[in-house]
């Protein structure tokens, strides 16, 4: 069985015994890591559904690319760098195709809603009370008087207010400029 898996933004064809050289993995020699993202996979000509395959491995090395040399030269301006690079990379060996991805089982909802809860709320300071300049100033609820009807009447008085203040003031027209170019004296209008 062969399968063809992604790993350091490479595809891999892999069977079982092969080994390869991969970009820098994880972990030390003797540890053994699976590679989820199995692309393609089959036996012969036969191709098989990847949903949940995996590919497992051991890594054998932790090892580097032999040098490469970057020079840089522009001719007649005294200008010259050299510069060296050695890539780290995995040597692995595949151990088997065909192991199953282990279910992940969701969250509980009560967890995730916990730590968003322990966050205070920040304050917000008014204008007045010495905090930003252009910060709008905080609403002050008002208790309601002991019947209820005396409060009734100046919330209603309010309402028409804000709803006023709301609204957009409609937009005046400008004025449209004279034009200050003299006529042609040939042509007249």
């Amino acid at each position: 069985m062969f399968a063809i898996v992604r790993t350091g933004g490479k595809q891999y064809r892999v069977a079982a015994g092969d080994k390869i050289v991969v970009e820098k993995l994880a972990g030390a020699a003797g540890d053994t890591i699976t590679l989820d993202d199995v692309l393609l996979a089959g036996e012969g000509g036969d191709l098989k559904s990847t949903d949940g395959l995996t590919v497992s491995a051991e890594i054998i090395a932790q090892a580097k690319a032999d040098k490469v040399t970057v020079f840089k030269k522009r001719r007649r301006h005294n200008y010259r760098r050299k510069r060296g690079h050695r890539q780290q990379h995995t040597i692995l060996k595949i151990v088997a195709i065909g192991g199953k991805k282990a279910e992940k089982k969701a969250a509980p909802k009560e967890e995730t809603a916990a730590p968003a809860a322990e966050k205070p709320a920040k304050p917000v300071q008014s204008a007045a009370a010495g905090g930003v300049e252009g910060a709008a100033p905080k609403a002050k609820a008002k208790a309601p008087a002991k019947g209820g009807a005396e409060a009734a009447p100046e919330a209603k008085a309010e309402a028409p207010k804000k709803a006023a203040a709301t609204k957009a003031a409609p937009a005046k027209a400008a004025p449209a400029k004279a034009s200050t170019k003299k006529p042609a004296a040939g042509k007249a209008e």
